[in-house]
């Protein structure tokens, strides 16, 4: 994975928005009305942004352009891949929990690698907002950003989806799963 402040070489980069490219055009129920070429043109005035997608791609995630935010002038692109990024799963919630782990620990922690690959965990309303693109964690689950009174208190949620509806839950942030992993945001 390119490290944090890295830029891609050329080929990485034009390897990458060949792949963002197919995915688009593979997609366009996710971003209705949108176009490739102002999506391309945003990116490359913005070669750290293509860094943090060629990290969300290099943990499976499959980042796609889910919106567009008129305010802000600014493209959202979203973890797409059907189950929970292979590459981000089993990973307890924050260093906290992590450090606090005695037996066991996982690699890392969600936070830690969110923030190293440049991305924002998604909200509960924005992984709900994203089910109605397409049913995603179908089978597996996703860490969402866990509001600070609940862990406070130890715990940190999830979702997925199953019987037609979108479910939250909780369970100590020092948890991990091999079926759980998280989805990230990138505005570009």
């Amino acid at each position: 994975m390119a490290k944090n402040g890295q830029i891609l070489s050329h080929e990485q980069q034009a390897e990458l928005l060949q792949i963002l490219k197919g995915r688009f055009e593979n997609n366009m129920h996710r971003h209705e009305g949108l176009d490739w070429e102002k999506v391309q043109s945003k990116l490359e005035a913005n070669p750290e942004k293509l860094r943090t997608l060629h990290a969300m791609e290099e943990t499976l995630g499959e980042p796609d352009v889910i919106g567009y935010d008129e305010k802000t002038d600014e493209f959202i692109f979203c973890d797409c891949s059907k189950e929970s990024p292979k590459g981000r799963r089993s990973l307890c919630y924050d260093r906290e929990a992590w450090e606090k782990r005695k037996k066991h620990k996982p690699e890392n922690n969600v936070l830690d690698v969110a923030a190293e690959i440049g991305i924002e965990l998604l909200t509960e309303e924005q992984y709900r907002d994203l089910q109605k693109l397409e049913h995603f964690d179908t089978k597996t689950s996703s860490w969402i950003k866990t509001p600070a009174d609940i862990r406070e208190r130890g715990g940190a949620l999830f979702c997925d989806y199953r019987y037609g509806h979108v479910f939250v839950y909780h369970n100590g942030a020092d948890s991990y799963y091999g079926s759980r992993g998280f989805r990230g945001i990138l505005r570009v």
